[in-house]
């Protein structure tokens, strides 16, 4: 396999590696440039994460934040898009291995965010359940409504009892939102959909090893989100570390047990990696290191931008790194636009500077915490700025519209409607060339940069 697409004179290639929030900002701002741009994910869709555990709790649709993005920049032909996944690079060469084959490139852009933190415990990575994806979100939603229906079928109390505990691993505004989320399902849906369950019976934990949620808020934000969830019947275990998850129980630091067959981990995330960087342009987390440029230590033409990357020395007030939010990520994507433009034309660049335009998380309905520079809500107000911030960073007026619509059944119904248990099963050739793709692409070949594919220039690729 190759890329296929041929050079452009008098175009330098910019190829970005992720089309998240960053990198998706970057390649709209560079659509119209004269480079030739290159978008590499392993999704053929750019994803809203803000509002995936809403489709792991049956709230809206996956299409409903999901954007083809062949439709984003169908009628633009500097713009091309491949679907496959980064592995390796070559500095020297200037060439990027990845699943599909080699692509050559005048600068590249790091952008492939992050993914779940197990922290090395391999027993919890292989039992919890991650959120970090749609993916994952609809295996979340699949694997829930899969045991309630087992719940009222099984044939021992003990089992009945696993099922219906919900352990949710993480503190931070995805834990407190899918926890609000289910805790809502509790008192709203599944009297209607299980009447014959005793609903007293289904019990939801959220875990935290600090000594306070939402940990980048303040600490009132953080107690008026614990008494929110408390209110609604959460339980909120504060310094609770978990440690090992078997036999269907989380195991805790203080050697208590939480019996349990759904254990959601949203616990912490470390970025996604690539083979061939110095180990010392890796920071905490996995974050690949750059400077004020967002430019990759060590690397004159290499970019990364997003939750991929830690700035240490650039930003004075973030001197541990900026933190992994959307925000972060537009700024600069939008920033680095500038300046591979400037690079090009030879004019000075620009340091990044964030500019925090603040915080919120929800909790359910009416109930939110929100925090921006002069103002700090709790309650029905922060809930209200919640939706529009939301609603108005979902891509597509098809899209904006489809969650609007949901959130407003589900606001005067009490009521969601997608409780659909649907397990994908792939087709046979898809197999096929995911095995073929590994073995041709994931071995020996990434020893040697002039192998194959590499060998030859793009354009005469086919």
């Amino acid at each position: 396999m190759s890329f296929n697409i041929e050079r452009e004179k008098g175009k330098k290639r910019v190829v970005i590696v992720g089309g998240g929030f960053g990198g998706l900002k970057l390649a709209n701002k560079l659509s119209d440039s004269n480079f030739q741009v290159v978008l590499i994910d392993k999704y053929n869709y750019h994803q809203f994460p803000p509002l995936i555990y809403q489709v792991a709790s049956a709230g809206v649709e996956p299409s409903s934040i999901s954007f083809p993005f062949r439709k984003i920049f169908g009628k633009n032909k500097n713009v091309h898009f491949r679907m496959a996944e980064a592995r390796f690079i070559w500095p020297e060469r200037n060439i990027l291995q990845s699943s599909i084959g080699k692509i050559e490139y005048d600068y590249l852009v790091l952008a492939a965010g992050t993914t779940s933190n197990f922290f090395g415990n391999k027993r919890i990575e292989e039992s919890a359940i991650p959120m970090k994806t749609l993916e994952e979100a609809i295996g979340l939603r699949n694997a829930l409504l899969g045991n309630f229906e087992r719940s009222i079928t099984c044939a021992t109390d003990q089992e009945r009892h696993e099922l219906l505990n919900i352990v949710v691993v993480g503190g931070g505004a995805t834990g407190v939102e899918i926890a609000g989320a289910l805790a809502e399902m509790k008192h709203y849906v599944f009297p209607k959909d299980y009447p014959d369950m005793d609903i007293n019976e289904l019990q939801i934990y959220l875990l935290e090893a600090g000594d306070r949620l939402l940990a980048g808020m303040s600490n009132k934000s953080s107690e008026k989100a614990a008494e929110f969830l408390r209110k609604m019947g959460i339980n909120v275990c504060l310094g609770k570390k978990v440690m090992d998850y078997r036999d269907n129980k989380v195991i805790l630091e203080d050697g208590s047990e939480i019996p349990t067959r759904t254990f959601i981990w949203v616990s912490g995330v470390r970025a996604n990696s690539i083979g061939n960087l110095p180990e010392t342009s890796i920071g905490r987390g996995g974050r690949i290191k750059v400077d004020a440029f967002n430019r990759v230590e060590g690397c004159d033409n290499i970019f990364c931008i997003g939750d991929q990357c830690i700035m240490l020395d650039g930003d004075k007030q973030y001197p541990n790194g900026h933190p992994q939010l959307a925000q972060v990520a537009i700024q600069q994507g939008n920033l680095l636009a500038s300046n591979l433009v400037n690079l090009a034309e030879g004019k000075a660049l620009k340091p990044f500077r964030y500019r925090n335009l603040g915080s919120m998380a929800t909790v359910g309905r009416n109930k939110a915490v929100a925090e921006f520079s002069k103002l700090k809500t709790q309650g029905w107000i922060a809930w209200m700025l919640w939706l529009v911030v939301h609603l108005r960073s979902i891509l597509g007026v098809r899209n904006k519209i489809n969650v609007l619509l949901n959130w407003m059944w589900s606001y005067l119904t009490y009521d969601h409607s997608l409780r659909l248990i649907l397990y994908g099963r792939k087709a046979k050739v898809v197999i096929e060339r995911e095995k073929r793709e590994a073995e041709t692409h994931w071995g020996k070949e990434e020893e040697n940069p002039d192998t194959a594919d590499s060998a030859q220039p793009d354009n005469q690729k086919n």
